[in-house]
């Protein structure tokens, strides 16, 4: 099995609660079938994977905490945005492991009330105990990784030994590892049923790299539509390629992705990472009112924007199985006080 044979080459330690629900939407499948096209619209529940409120970046931190004790690292730091998911869940993971942990926080998105700084991630953060340090800048993920890298060198000349987590696209990507076991798993769960299409967040393009060649390892070939949140879709497709090449070499198969596997839209991206627009507002409203579903501004919140988008294009025949991938991220939802600002056709409802 692919897994195995991944879990075998690469340092792994259990983080996540795995499998993770594979469950239909049916009212969302009804809204979007018609008498020309039927849809089963499909989420795959990553939010549900148990570390400190769940979230995708639990498969990640499997590998990277499982090469950090291979190295007998009893120091974990990594950076992230104020309302950083993975910052949550690495914090949690270095605890549960008995690990010191010390994380910092980019200023990524301006402008927002006190709410966003104080609840959700953060406040989960704070109450559980991590040191947290300040980086001004939002777009510099290079700058972001230095810092880590020159207090990793302060701990270690204090006797520590330290292991940082990296941002930028120039360290290998261990994390993408958690997705290409998800891939495996994801098929098993749909057993004799087609896999049609996936719809993911993709930002760092770890988890959007891992499911992708995992998936083409595996022997499928359903498109992966990769939604943006940080950045446009051109440089969104060159890091993605990028990140994929990486990945299929890891694991022995360096041929794997063309550059027509990377399939990414910003439709819904603008005005930026970690700002909400209608589509997104929209979406968070659908999700939660037709199916029950806690989605997030930054991630997910997008992801279903794009999914709904992609789903309206009258170029776009999508259709069958259409997997929603569920990144998690719903304590960033508290960062957003202007979505409990319902009008009134949404109230009414």
């Amino acid at each position: 099995m692919l897994s195995e044979k991944v879990k075998n080459k690469y340092p792994w330690v259990q983080l996540a609660h795995a499998p993770t629900p594979l469950e239909r939407m049916n009212n969302l499948s009804k809204d979007y079938s018609t008498g020309q096209r039927d849809v089963n619209l499909w989420i795959k529940r990553d939010d549900c994977t148990g570390l400190a409120m769940g979230g995708n970046k639990a498969r990640q931190l499997e590998f990277y905490l499982g090469d950090a004790l291979d190295q007998q690292a009893d120091t974990i730091l990594t950076t992230g945005a104020i309302q950083s998911n993975h910052v949550r869940m690495t914090v949690a993971a270095a605890h549960k492991l008995g690990m010191y942990c010390e994380v910092q926080l980019e200023e990524r998105v301006s402008d927002r009330p006190s709410a966003y700084y104080q609840s959700g991630n953060p406040f989960l953060v704070s109450m559980l105990g991590a040191k947290v340090h300040k980086y001004p800048v939002g777009e510099d993920e290079e700058g972001a990784d230095r810092a880590l890298y020159q207090r990793a060198e302060e701990l270690n000349q204090q006797g520590r030994h330290a292991y940082v987590i990296p941002l930028a696209p120039n360290h290998a990507p261990l994390g993408a590892l958690g997705y290409v076991l998800v891939a495996e798993e994801l098929l098993q769960q749909l057993g004799q049923q087609s896999l049609d299409a996936v719809v993911i967040a993709s930002g760092s393009g770890s988890t959007h790299s891992g499911l992708l060649v995992g998936l083409r390892a595996l022997g499928c070939n359903a498109n992966v539509y990769g939604i943006c949140v940080r950045r446009n879709a051109e440089l969104q497709k060159a890091r993605m390629f990028k990140r994929c090449q990486e990945v299929a070499q890891m694991i022995g198969q360096p041929d794997l992705i063309t550059e027509s596997d990377i399939i990414v839209t910003d439709a819904v991206l603008s005005p930026g990472y970690g700002r909400l627009n209608d589509a997104t507002t929209e979406a968070i409203y659908k999700a939660g009112r037709r199916e029950g579903i806690l989605l997030d501004p930054t991630y997910s919140g997008k992801a279903m924007a794009g999914l709904f988008h992609l789903l309206d294009k009258k170029d776009l025949n999508l259709q069958g199985n259409i997997v929603f991938l569920h990144t998690g991220g719903a304590p960033g939802a508290f960062g957003y006080p202007e979505l409990s600002s319902l009008n009134l056709e949404h109230s009414s409802e």
